[in-house]
């Protein structure tokens, strides 16, 4: 079978990238973690303290910025910034809670399409987002567009902090993952969104081995039916 594209898109919360890295090491693809695309940029922005609500200093540290995604075996990505491995740094909940404010920019996000293309054009990949089936692959062969409630996220959301070291209340965290999706909803370019070919997961009932199997049955299915 020739490698075909794999696009998932989706909330914050709703496991994409979990799902998508076990996806991509189960069939043998290259995994493609666009949201740690954003995080990098987003990390040298706060670091370096640009004004991440301004498109001209946006567009300043765009020139002076390079964002590499490394492989490490077939789906294990190291996110390199400026040639540094950033992998760690990037996923600090300060990061987290500003990502979307810059991932929002027309500047930053044209600059990311032409490299997830790049990155995605030999096929054979899983690549997961916000914008990936509409805008970044719109021919990808298969779409899928996975969510949950807002209860749920913040669950997993709350855990994935704790094994890092960072505590919060339950509260806190879904009051900023539901600021997260009205900025990813209603940002003017590639807003998210599920395509009408997309097919819709809510995976708060599901473990990880279960979306991901679901994932592999739509997927032959899909292929079946061309």
């Amino acid at each position: 079978m020739k490698p075909i594209k794999i696009a998932i898109d989706g909330p914050a919360g709703a496991g994409k990238s979990t799902v998508a890295k076990r996806l991509a090491k189960e069939l043998g693809y290259r995994y493609i973690d666009t949201g740690a695309m954003y995080r990098a940029l987003t990390f040298k922005a706060l670091k370096k303290k640009y004004n991440i609500n301004d498109e001209e200093s946006l567009k300043e540290l765009l020139k002076k910025t390079n964002i590499e995604i490394r492989r490490n075996g077939c789906c294990e990505n190291q996110i390199y910034l400026d040639n540094k491995n950033v992998t760690y740094e990037i996923r600090q909940p300060e990061v987290s809670n500003h990502v979307s404010i810059v991932a929002k920019s027309k500047q930053v996000r044209d600059y990311m399409l032409d490299l997830q293309r790049q990155m995605a054009s030999q096929g054979g990949v899983v690549m997961d987002g916000r914008d990936i089936g509409s805008v970044v692959l719109p021919n990808a062969e298969v779409k899928f567009f996975l969510t949950a409630s807002l209860e749920a996220r913040a669950k997993r959301r709350q855990q994935e902090l704790e094994k890092k070291g960072y505590y919060s209340d339950l509260e806190t965290i879904a009051e900023e993952i539901a600021l997260r999706d009205k900025i990813d909803q209603e940002r003017e370019y590639s807003p998210l969104i599920q395509c009408p070919d997309a097919i819709y997961i809510d995976t708060s009932n599901y473990t990880i081995d279960e979306v991901v199997e679901i994932l592999k049955k739509e997927i032959e299915k899909k292929l079946a039916e061309n």
